[in-house]
């Protein structure tokens, strides 16, 4: 059986790109949830790795849940009501909380249609970047259901109440262009410039000491839920550790030799 999540690493940067074509990238799986899982952890504990690119395989993005199952009752929509919500819990409610917790800056290159589960995976990344022939759809209500895995709070934060009242509500498809319009998306690229744009983004995070753009990341991922004071308080602790790292030391002495720094994520 082939990885659910192909994970490959150059100059800082890894790619991780959703593995199941043949079913157009479903994230509801068990061993897809473990994989997110685990690369999430094992790349908070690596500073060797400054920046990653999510993608998917084949056509698409990711169709989000597994509707197959859904219609069976199996896998983690199989059993009684608390089962269920338990399996929401043990389940794919674990990416968001995953992804949440990751410090690694992360670009989503969108190459395909993000529905459902699969638009709230893009919603999870800093930044996404998408091909003109990607689409986006927070369709669960046209099933009969609501967004399971955190969407109505990742979409609210990433294109606000309305537009995410407007999205969830009606479930209608979302093009790229209009994606671009309501800031959904940084840019729209043709398919074939899309993991190029991607990778160069990536490059210039990458370029940065990692524990710059992890606290930035940090701090940004707090200012949603903190007022000003506490965001203050916050950037106060992390400068001071900053300021005593050697990449500063570093960054300062190239700044002034006019070189170019070497950062070692020390």
């Amino acid at each position: 059986m082939s990885e659910p999540l192909l994970v490959e690493r150059a100059d800082h940067i890894e790619t991780w790109t959703i593995n199941l074509p043949e079913q157009r990238n479903p994230i509801s799986r068990d061993d897809m949830i473990e994989a997110f899982v685990h690369n999430t952890r094992r790349v908070q504990g690596d500073l060797d790795v400054r920046a990653i690119v999510l993608t998917g395989a084949g056509s698409a993005f990711s169709a989000g849940g597994n509707v197959n199952d859904m219609q069976t009752k199996s896998g983690m929509f199989a059993g009684s009501p608390y089962e269920m919500r338990n399996g929401y819990r043990g389940g794919i409610q674990r990416i968001p909380l995953a992804m949440n917790d990751l410090e690694v800056p992360v670009v989503a290159a969108v190459n395909g249609p993000a529905v459902g589960a699969g638009c709230d995976l893009t919603m999870m990344a800093d930044i996404r970047i998408a091909s003109t022939k990607a689409w986006f759809a927070e369709s669960f209500v046209q099933l009969g259901i609501i967004p399971g895995d955190g969407g109505a709070w990742l979409l609210s934060h990433a294109v606000g109440p309305q537009r995410a009242a407007q999205m969830a509500l009606t479930g209608d498809r979302v093009d790229a262009e209009t994606a671009l319009k309501w800031d959904l998306v940084a840019d729209v690229v043709e398919p074939e410039e899309l993991m190029p744009a991607a990778l160069k983004l990536a490059g210039r995070i990458a370029k940065n000491p990692p524990h710059a753009t992890r606290m930035a990341k940090r701090l940004l991922k707090e200012s949603r839920t903190s007022d000003l004071r506490e965001v203050l308080e916050l950037s106060a602790t992390m400068q001071a550790l900053s300021h005593h790292t050697a990449d500063h030391e570093e960054a300062l002495d190239a700044f002034l030799n006019k070189r170019e720094p070497d950062f070692q994520g020390r």
